[in-house]
């Protein structure tokens, strides 16, 4: 069972990731959006979204620190333990809030908002449900096991996670982590498996055209501006 769980599905979800976001762009380019709600309502997205959005990247940096850089290299440079354990709990409790606080607001805002509510696929739903499930077993290990426990991830699971890159996994050390850290870990390979099929694809979008596309010159056919008046149609 441990082999199945922490080698096999992991590779199943990280294929499921990669060959489905090509699909994804291959055949369904039109379909490669937010989906954006704005024009339907703009007062809570303008305080739910920067907060969501703001705080999963800072949570996605911590996880960068956290599952990517081995304990060694940061007491290499002068950080001590218990230095990042203050920084991990501290910084990443105030991002996680600042997370859950602006998905609160947006999924609030997408249940009472009529059209908003009308524009929202099964899949939205789906996500939604397994986004917030893997951010809050993220925080609870977070602040939990930083503070109350004694469990370090970063000698269990880290290594576990950067073998998953070397092809080399140690599946009885995800055996060996507390229950949360499992459920968090399963719940974020079932997001990265739904991943390619949800409005998260926009995550990989950027829009670099806009750096070199041309002006767009908009004209006034107001009569009062203007040499003489318009007449019907377009001008030349």
């Amino acid at each position: 069972m441990n082999e199945i769980l922490w080698v096999v599905i992991p590779y199943i979800c990280l294929t499921i990731f990669v060959v489905g976001h090509f699909w994804r762009y291959r055949y369904d380019k039109f379909g490669w959006t937010t989906r954006s709600s704005q024009l339907y309502e703009d007062r809570l997205l303008r305080w739910g979204s920067p907060l969501f959005h703001f705080g999963i990247l800072a949570v996605f940096l911590g996880h960068v620190m956290g599952l990517g850089v081995p304990k060694s290299w940061t007491e290499a440079v002068g950080i001590p333990e218990g230095l990042y354990h203050f920084l991990a709990v501290s910084i990443g409790a105030v991002a996680g809030f600042g997370t859950i606080v602006g998905m609160a607001i947006l999924i609030y805002r997408r249940r009472t908002v009529g059209p908003v509510f009308s524009a929202t696929t099964r899949m939205d739903k789906v996500m939604y449900l397994v986004l917030a499930t893997v951010i809050l077993l993220g925080l609870a290990n977070t602040v939990v096991a930083n503070i109350f426990g004694h469990y370090d991830y970063r000698e269990g699971v880290s290594v576990w996670f950067r073998g998953i890159f070397r092809f080399s996994l140690h599946p009885d050390l995800m055996a060996a982590a507390p229950l949360s850290f499992q459920l968090h870990g399963l719940a974020a390979m079932a997001l990265f498996a739904l991943w390619p099929f949800t409005r998260l694809v926009h995550v990989f979008s950027a829009p670099l055209g806009y750096l070199t596309r041309p002006y767009i010159v908009y004209r006034s056919r107001d009569p009062q501006v203007g040499a003489h008046t318009p007449r019907r149609g377009w001008d030349r």
